[in-house]
């Protein structure tokens, strides 16, 4: 029993202890609060710079769960074996070949040191077990990621390595994944799993769900199931299951082949759009001035060196350069082009064999002197960021974006033209001019003034038809040259004159073109396609759209 004094003084040192408890209570809870704090960055990749193994998966670990945009880039680096650190400070850095050097870059800030070799730094090396800890650590950063893309990227690589941590990982995303895209994989993926270690009810359904994809890896699984043994039976035992694997399968081929026809047909419009932008200009000049020129091809050539120079001006701005290049290459070619005609031409109408012989001089002339300027050598443009990549519609089709691009541009080109010559008084008379050159003469209409600048307007637009080649292939003194066989096939075949005409030859000899090349191969399709219009023109001499009036009789 405790006397009234005892009493007192335990109520003293109670009371003391808690005084002292509230003193200190700030300190520690600062110190748990640092306990749980999440971890810096630069702390945890000081951690991977240690020899133990131990302390480098601990670390490795901690990296995983940095709350930070670069956690992802650094544990793709060290995966890859492109994380080392300086031995002076410890600093960490990400090292990526750049040519016969290293690109450096600060681990932390992403930040670009320099170049250099990899004197005065040690790779940081990992074990077997930290590879597996990263590449899970890897998906499930990436099966997160706020960008859809590397989500994407993220389950088709799973897909090939579906491991139960991989499928739960799946599993777990696909209740919180809102975008369709990613979705559908997830299931693709989810489909896979139960069709390899599922009951015969989910394979079966997974079935049905890989029948509406294109997967390839879908494919050779069900193709798998079809499969038979050395003894002549089927790999797979139900019955039930290969039936629905074989619809599935002929389903899915059908779709592809489908696909394919669609990517055939604009890959042949991308064609035709080439060919439009180099035949439309010769179709205006051929159809009002009788002229055969040899020399357009050269015109494209002049157009695809403008955007080169462009881009020798302005590096630091190329996706902004296209824009430049379109008006000078037009300037600069349409110029040569109202030399070339008030120089040369304008001597020799009526006499269509030496119009033909001195344009062809011209154009040799043309590419001598590109070569002067420029070397023979090939001249590569760089492709603005923009029309970089491509459009991915499915797993079957995919448009790449400079000929998409093109061929939008190529259509554009026309309407423009078409407003041109339906809307301005220079339209008004090369169309009197191309119909009856004598009666516009007679009406007061310069002939000569309307034959320069059509001369120069035709060549202009090959200009641009130079501008689009420049981002489909390299560009050389001999571009020309391969496109100014077709651009003559496209107006005759069209139509001298008749801008509708070149637009329809051309789409039709592009698809026509894609369709043949892949049986019989690019140059006989060619030359099929050459005999086919030799026979087309036989029974239409005048192409596709006539020209109209007294002078297209003559």
């Amino acid at each position: 029993m405790h006397t009234p004094l005892t009493f007192w003084r335990h109520l003293r040192i109670a009371a003391t202890l808690l005084l002292i408890g509230a003193a200190l209570a700030p300190g520690y809870s600062a110190r748990a609060a640092d306990a749980t704090s999440p971890p810096n960055l630069a702390d945890v990749l000081r951690g991977l710079t240690v020899s133990s193994f131990m302390q480098k998966k601990a670390a490795s670990d901690a990296l995983a769960n940095v709350d930070d945009p670069r956690t992802l880039v650094l544990l793709k680096a060290l995966l890859s074996g492109h994380l080392y650190y300086r031995k002076s400070d410890k600093q960490v850095l990400v090292l990526s070949p750049s040519g016969d050097a290293y690109a450096v870059r600060d681990a932390v800030s992403g930040k670009l040191l320099g170049s250099s070799d990899k004197d005065g730094l040690t790779k940081i090396t990992i074990n077997n077990q930290m590879r597996g800890s990263l590449r899970e650590a890897i998906a499930r950063r990436s099966l997160y990621s706020k960008d859809r893309r590397v989500r994407l990227a993220a389950v088709d690589e799973m897909l090939d390595n579906l491991t139960p941590h991989a499928v739960g990982l799946l599993r777990t995303m696909r209740e919180s994944e809102k975008d369709p895209a990613v979705l559908a994989k997830i299931r693709t993926g989810l489909a896979l799993a139960d069709l390899n270690h599922g009951s015969d009810a989910q394979r079966l359904a997974a079935i049905h769900v890989l029948a509406g994809g294109m997967n390839q890896t879908a494919r050779n699984r069900l193709r798998g199931l079809l499969r038979k043994n050395p003894d002549g039976g089927f790999v797979e035992g139900n019955a039930t299951v290969r039936a629905a694997a074989r619809t599935a399968l002929a389903s899915i081929e059908r779709r592809i082949e489908f696909y394919t026809i669609v990517q055939t047909g604009f890959f042949g419009l991308s064609l035709g759009s080439v060919l439009l932008l180099s035949a439309i200009g010769l179709a205006i000049t051929f159809g009002v001035m009788g002229v055969i020129n040899m020399a357009h091809g050269e015109m494209m050539m002049l157009g695809a060196y403008t955007t080169y120079v462009v881009q020798l001006m302005m590096p630091s701005h190329i996706d902004v350069s296209l824009f430049v290049a379109i008006p000078a290459a037009f300037a600069v070619s349409g110029l040569a082009g109202i030399i070339i005609e008030r120089g040369v031409i304008r001597f020799l109408y009526g006499r269509p064999l030496e119009t033909l012989l001195a344009t062809f001089g011209i154009s040799l002339f043309l590419q001598q002197l590109v070569r002067t300027v420029f070397s023979p050598l090939n001249r590569a443009v760089e492709s603005p960021s923009w029309m970089s990549g491509s459009l991915q519609i499915n797993s079957a089709l995919s448009l790449t974006n400079n000929r998409l691009y093109v061929l939008i541009f190529a259509l554009l080109v026309f309407a423009a033209l078409q407003l041109v010559m339906k809307k301005t008084a220079l339209g008004l008379q090369v169309r009197a001019v191309s119909q009856n050159r004598e009666m516009a003469r007679a009406m007061g209409v310069r002939t000569g003034w309307v034959d320069a600048m059509t001369f120069g307007l035709g060549s202009g637009i090959a200009g641009i038809a130079g501008v689009a080649l420049s981002q489909l292939t390299n560009v050389g003194p001999n571009l020309g040259q391969s496109y100014i066989v077709d651009s003559f096939m496209v107006v005759v075949f069209g139509g001298v004159g008749n801008l509708w005409g070149t637009l329809v030859g051309a789409m039709s000899l592009g698809v026509f073109n894609k369709v043949l090349e892949p049986w019989s191969g690019a140059v006989l399709a060619k030359i099929l396609m050459l005999v086919l219009i030799i026979l087309f023109i036989q029974k239409r001499p005048r192409g596709l759209f006539p020209q109209k009036g007294r002078g297209a009789e003559g």
